[in-house]
């Protein structure tokens, strides 16, 4: 970025003014936060009154508006966005093309603070090929936000990464801050708290350093005391919360406000000043209806339901995180934050004794966690990625810095060639000797591992067993049939694991359940435990088959549920009867099948259930991602269809 931009002479002298004054009737302009800071929140008024005095289609003028619209996206966002349009018009017909780039930039940054999040990427990727390679480092770390927004916290790990890659080519501190930065926070949403606090001071360090206190500086202060809040370092918190304040009123950054105001209003609610909190929670809410960021405003209201359920005013919680829930829109992108909204909208509701809703809320929390966890390894790839990029780059530099000793001492080489080779041959013996012994180390160790494995299955099997035995004390002692019949049905539940953990106990293969054998023993259980074995004909149709016991304990808890609900129904007259089960693997996916030729499914039957079973058959059968087809007649089939690779 250059420091100043000089035009041409003017006719009529201009009087110093703010960041832009004419010495010598030359018009220099001292860029906002790259040449100073010197001054209070009144010069983006300022700046827009002297860009009137600039000529059209001049550079400087496209410089002042560029700014113009950065900046103003911190306060008014469609503001900031006609100064960018405007200034983009005159570069198109200028042919200015270095701040047609410059221009777009902007423009992304402030389509995706208005969540136009598909708008924003798209203008960022045609402004790539406009900027030069030293100063796209702003045009990557927008790019990051776009997918960090999107919950894809790997890729905006990338383009983190990219943007520490021009900062150390190029040796521009502020891009070296911003990548340390943008890394901390991404370390934060994956819950790394330490990595994160490790990043947000290395960041700080470098910004404190250029002795330029701007946006980015402001919003890593925020980071950092954010940080500290969830390390349990409270008191540590406050002074980085209180600088990054008095900078967003001395500057207006309503964004920045916003954002350090809700971490305020959370550290109040963990430290139980609940009044403070909802005083910070409506200041976070305030600066974000200023900006018209629906983002911020979804943030704003989640801190507030957070410092009621805090207080616990569950009620006024679950308004304020409805309202949140109403902010994020169909094209939310972040799940992060809207799996937080969840999770506290379930709090509120357990605490209003609303189950039910609490059960729902968490579950959707859980799936969208869910969603953003599946970028972890990404993530994490990512880092090593940039862990391995950095190191070369290091050993690069160094290879560089010797390559001169190593002309002055390539004869001694030469000449000492025959002994580096001896060496070498008997280093490669000694390293095979050690590589040896450490397999045979290791084989051993292996066993060991195999050994305590098995040890613990047997353990499980053990305290399933007990548990089982206390489940059967238990129904012997109680005279309500339909709460003996639900304690039996557990019972059952818990004999199926137990069998599962029995057979990998006796077998060779530790993470594998042979499916037939494993049914056939389920079977035979059940039947006895029905008193149905001469009444019932238990068919297994299915070739032996091994599954992972991830797979083996849901699979084997839906068969125990269908098999004991054929037992319990399908066969009222007590005739006898044929209960099915089929289970094969073809192209990728896994087919169930549990079949009875019972009196089927019949919908005004009187004899129900606590409906238990069904649900967690369904539940059993999402968490498998699998699909499941009734047939109600002749008997009743229930089929089910896995896909292997999902299911994993």
């Amino acid at each position: 970025m250059k420091g100043f931009i000089f035009l041409w002479i003017f006719l009529i002298p201009i009087v110093l003014f703010a960041q832009i004054e004419n010495q010598r009737e030359n018009l220099q302009y001292q860029e906002v936060f790259v040449a100073t800071d010197n001054f209070q929140s009144d010069y983006l008024d300022i700046l827009e009154k002297r860009v009137l005095e600039i000529p059209e289609f001049s550079p400087l003028r496209l410089q002042i508006l560029n700014d113009l619209g950065y900046y103003y996206h911190t306060r008014n966002l469609k503001k900031a966005l006609g100064f960018i349009e405007l200034g983009l018009r005159e570069a198109r017909e200028s042919d200015e093309n270095y701040w047609m780039g410059r221009l777009l930039v902007s423009k992304g940054a402030i389509l995706l603070r208005m969540e136009e999040l598909d708008q924003a990427e798209q203008v960022l990727n045609e402004a790539i090929s406009m900027i030069p390679e030293q100063e796209a480092w702003l045009l990557y770390t927008n790019l990051g936000y776009v997918y960090e927004r999107r919950g894809m916290l790997g890729k905006a790990f990338e383009y983190a990464s990219k943007t520490l890659e021009i900062g150390e080519t190029y040796r521009d501190q502020k891009a070296i801050a911003m990548a340390y930065s943008d890394m901390s926070n991404l370390f934060w949403k994956q819950q790394k708290f330490e990595s994160a606090f490790f990043y947000g001071i290395k960041s700080l360090e470098i910004f404190e350093s250029r002795g330029i206190n701007d946006l980015d500086y402001d919003f890593t202060l925020h980071l950092v005391g954010q940080y500290l809040v969830d390390l349990e370092r409270q008191e540590e918190a406050f002074p980085y919360f209180q600088k990054s304040v008095q900078l967003g009123e001395q500057y207006g950054f309503y964004n920045n406000l916003s954002d350090t105001y809700i971490a305020l209003a959370n550290l109040q609610a963990n430290t139980g000043n609940f009044s403070e909190g909802e005083k910070s929670g409506l200041d976070a809410l305030r600066y974000a209806e200023l900006l018209e960021n629906d983002f911020m405003i979804m943030r704003s209201y989640l801190a507030l339901g957070k410092v009621s359920n805090e207080a616990g005013e569950y009620g006024q919680a679950a308004r304020y995180l409805n309202t949140s829930i109403e902010k994020a829109k169909e094209n939310f992108g972040d799940k992060y934050y809207l799996s937080l909204v969840y999770e506290e909208l379930s709090k509120a509701y357990e605490g209003s004794n609303l189950f039910e809703s609490a059960l729902e809320a968490s579950r959707i929390a859980y799936q969208l966690k869910s969603d953003v966890f599946t970028s972890e390894a990404e993530a994490q790839i990512a880092t090593l990625q940039t862990e391995m990029q950095v190191a070369q780059k290091e050993n690069t530099i160094n290879l560089q810095e010797s390559q001169l000793s190593r002309q002055r001492i390539l004869q001694v080489l030469y000449l000492t060639l025959a002994i580096v080779l001896v060496v070498i041959l008997s280093l490669v013996y000694r390293v095979y000797l050690r590589k040896k012994s450490y397999s045979e180390l290791l084989e051993k160790k292996n066993q060991e591992k195999e050994f305590l494995l098995k040890e613990i299955h047997h353990r499980i099997k053990n305290n399933l067993e007990t548990i089982s035995s206390l489940l059967s004390l238990q129904i012997a002692k109680i005279d309500n049939r339909d709460f003996q019949q639900i304690l039996e049905e557990t019972y059952n539940r818990v004999q199926s694991m137990g069998m599962i953990h029995l057979q990998l106990y006796r077998q060779e293969n530790l993470k594998g359940v042979e499916m037939k054998e494993f049914f056939e023993n389920l079977g035979r259980f059940i039947l006895d435990t029905f008193d149905a074995k001469n009444k019932i004909n238990f068919d297994i149709e299915m070739k032996a088959l091994e599954l992972d016991v991830d797979l083996a304990i849901p699979i084997g808890l839906i068969v125990n549920e269908l098999i004991s609900n054929s037992l319990k129904y399908a066969f009222p007259l007590q005739e006898k009867g044929r209960i099915l089960i089929k289970l094969y693997e073809k192209e990728g996916a896994l087919f169930l099948e549990v079949a009875d030729n019972g009196v089927g499914i019949v919908s005004n039957t009187t004899t129900q259930g606590t409906g238990f079973g069904s649900e967690l058959i369904s539940l059993l059968t999402r968490q498998l991602d699998g699909k499941m087809t009734l047939v109600k007649s002749p008997g009743t089939s229930f089929s089910f269809t896995f896909f292997l690779n999902k299911a994993a």
